[in-house]
């Protein structure tokens, strides 16, 4: 973890933490299709087999279970189901060595680019797939500085965070680089909603709620987490707190229904008792685990 310091200072009785990427933003199509597949594809040579990684990248990040999971863990997923196609083994591409970048995600405190850049030359590691994840990462980050840009928020997010400030603090926890985050924020006018930002070099979303509970003295039924990812689930099911899930594909008509319902329920204290389940069943419904892509 690079900081584990929050600037969150307790107003009100409840907080909400918000995730930005393909929750908040509507930007997770663009960075991925734009930004991250381009990466994969020209820093791990498989212009050969592009179909096929672009297929598999999409599933991992867009389409399924792994969604929103931290760009590392996703791309050694990605690779794996990658090189397991019948298609790509006739090619007679070599899958790389992944043991390396496995250790390297088990047991650093942050999984970022920077650290990881800075684990590479710390250690004067000359391994070539920590060397390749390295400029991997970077390039991912060369490209979301180049090409994203004129990123809107979902229309029904603005109206039902005016909504949820009257009654709760509100932060932003996410996985994206915190640099990233606030650019993107700002430029699309909503910054000024939240009381906090915590993106990767903050931690985990797992670590930020937990910092959000022990800095603000907010109890787990004092917290909602909203996400769009099973990675959101998770960070709420580590620290005891509620869950909110924006649908993918369905983002807009979700906010609504967090303004509309969900957020009064939360207000009075009964969501978890009287909602959060059949929201959680219809969420994970929605998101295959599985691999379902030709």
């Amino acid at each position: 973890m690079a900081d584990n310091t929050l600037n969150l200072i307790r107003k009100h009785d409840l907080l909400v933490c918000v995730d930005s990427d393909g929750c908040l933003l509507d930007n997770m199509e663009l960075k991925h299709k734009e930004c991250f597949c381009p990466a994969t594809v020209n820093v791990w040579d498989l212009q050969a087999v592009s179909k096929y990684a672009r297929k598999a990248a999409e599933f991992v990040n867009l389409y399924s279970r792994s969604r929103g999971w931290n760009r590392f863990p996703a791309l050694v997923r990605t690779l794996d189901l990658l090189y397991d196609r019948p298609e790509v083994k006739e090619v007679g591409l070599q899958k790389p060595d992944l043991t390396s970048l496995r250790h390297w995600i088990e047991v650093t405190p942050s999984l970022s680019s920077p650290a990881l850049r800075r684990y590479v030359e710390e250690n004067n590691i000359q391994d070539e797939t920590l060397l390749r994840a390295a400029r991997w990462g970077e390039e991912v980050d060369e490209n979301i500085r180049r090409i994203v840009r004129n990123i809107l928020p979902f229309p029904n997010v603005k109206p039902t965070l005016t909504k949820i400030r009257e009654y709760a603090d509100v932060m932003i926890v996410s996985a994206t680089p915190d640099e990233a985050l606030i650019r993107e924020l700002t430029a699309c006018g909503v910054i000024d909603y939240f009381d906090c930002v915590a993106g990767q070099n903050t931690g985990t979303k797992t670590e930020s709620i937990r910092m959000a509970l022990e800095t603000g003295g907010y109890t787990p039924d004092q917290v909602l987490k909203v996400g769009d990812a099973a990675s959101d689930l998770k960070a709420a099911q580590d620290n005891g707190v509620m869950f909110f899930p924006i649908v993918p594909g369905k983002e807009n008509d979700s906010w609504k229904e967090l303004g509309d319902v969900a957020l009064a329920s939360f207000v009075a204290g009964v969501y978890r008792e009287q909602k959060m389940d059949a929201y959680v069943e219809n969420f994970l419904n929605s998101l295959p685990d599985a691999q379902t892509w030709d």
